[in-house]
């Protein structure tokens, strides 16, 4: 009988801590429920505002300026995020209006796969048709995207081996390479997927492993800005154009380097990748004056801490890049753990904003360009668009 006893008691005590998970991944789902019904109940006012204000031209909304909603045109590197967020939201809800509403702003950006003029195609058409390539499964968008990769890849330099950022005059800068570049490299690396064409990963590989090369400081660090001489390659002056100084801690900046490397480790498997990512993951997880929500100042070294605005952005951007990270890192519960206290603290009323305010942003509290005076705390589309990147990958995770 003590056997048996032993084997009951056994029995006993697994079908309790199965129940104690289950009730506990319950309790998850519903705050992230709760959490999906909330922004999807603000997205659909902000939706309504959009189409209020849509004129044709100025056809995506990007931030507040005033109390007035500012409305941008398709060729602001900003406006693929809005039909991304609208494309998430299907995903997270199922709901086919929301797939409805997404197919007709992405397909607004159409004329933008030949623009050459910038960088930010990557954003503008992969987070807009990358989605609907990916949830509709529409072929017409792989066209699409093919085509931009091709417009992407004319600002490659051989000598440089850096896709070109900005098209500054040469008084400012000769061939300037932004950190936030790393997030357009996606686009390249899923165009040679698709194509079998690897001129574009390539492209992709060299421009990261440059960005290694120059961009990073000691403390794993990053700059905002390297700029190239583009008959060489020589470095010409290194910056933090929209950080606090030329060597601070431009908090979004190191969010973009964190989520491009993790992106290159996903289609590389080049551990050295990984590496890199894990490097900044640790920098921006162990800032010493990093608030106990884990919001980041928009710099961390800038003067007036702790009454400097905070960049919900920023921090968006990190947890989504986390959430990822996590599935290729033996760091995989610290990840989890930090990236839960961001949404967490995104959720909450202090950076959610109330349904019905705020023109429909999700998220209150980012800065975009704090030295030009320019979207200093308030909503900004991407932050936005990266927490419901992080929602969906929680909410993934958690199944």
């Amino acid at each position: 009988m003590k056997p048996l006893k032993n084997i009951l008691l056994k029995l006993l005590i697994a079908c309790l801590f199965i129940s104690g998970c289950n009730e506990k991944t319950k309790t998850t789902d519903d705050k992230i429920n709760a959490i999906i019904s909330k922004t999807e109940k603000q997205l659909e006012y902000g939706f309504e505002m959009v189409e209020s204000k849509n004129d044709g031209n100025l056809i995506v909304p990007r931030s507040i300026e005033g109390d007035e909603l500012l409305m941008v045109s398709s060729s602001d590197w900003t406006s693929g995020f809005f039909p991304g967020e609208l494309w998430l939201m299907y995903k997270l809800t199922g709901n086919s209006l929301w797939k409805k509403r997404a197919k007709k702003y992405t397909e607004l950006l159409e004329k933008e796969q030949y623009n050459t003029r910038t960088h930010d195609v990557g954003f503008m058409m992969y987070c807009s048709y990358g989605h609907g390539y990916q949830f509709a499964n529409n072929s017409d968008y792989k066209n699409v995207l093919i085509q931009t990769a091709k417009s992407l890849s004319s600002r490659y330099n051989e000598k440089v081996q850096c896709i070109q950022s900005w098209d500054h005059s040469k008084s400012l800068y000769h061939y300037p390479v932004i950190i936030d570049n790393m997030m357009n490299m996606e686009l390249l690396l899923w165009a040679s997927e698709v194509t079998g064409d690897s001129l574009y990963k390539n492209m992709a590989i060299n421009h990261a492993n440059t960005t290694i090369k120059n961009h990073f400081r000691p403390d794993n660090s990053s700059y905002h800005v390297v700029d190239y001489a583009p008959e060489t390659g020589e470095v010409i002056k290194k910056i933090t154009n929209q950080g606090f100084a030329d060597e601070s801690i431009w908090a979004r900046g190191q969010a973009w380097g964190l989520y491009g490397f993790t992106v290159m480790y996903r289609y590389t498997k080049d551990i050295r990748y990984l590496e890199q990512a894990e490097k900044i993951a640790k920098l921006v997880m162990s800032y010493s004056n990093l608030p106990d929500d884990k919001i980041p100042y928009w710099d961390m070294d800038a003067p007036n801490i702790p009454n400097e605005p905070r960049d919900a952005s920023a921090a968006a951007i990190t947890a989504s890049a986390l959430y990822e990270l996590m599935e290729y890192s033996q760091n995989k519960m610290e990840y989890l753990k930090f990236a839960d206290t961001i949404m967490k603290s995104l959720s909450s009323e202090a950076y959610l904003n109330k349904t019905g305010s705020n023109a429909g942003f999700l998220l209150d509290h980012s800065t975009g360009n704090m030295p030009r005076n320019s979207e200093i705390d308030v909503p900004i589309n991407y932050a936005d668009y990266y927490f419901l990147e992080a929602l969906l990958r929680k909410k993934n995770y958690k199944k």
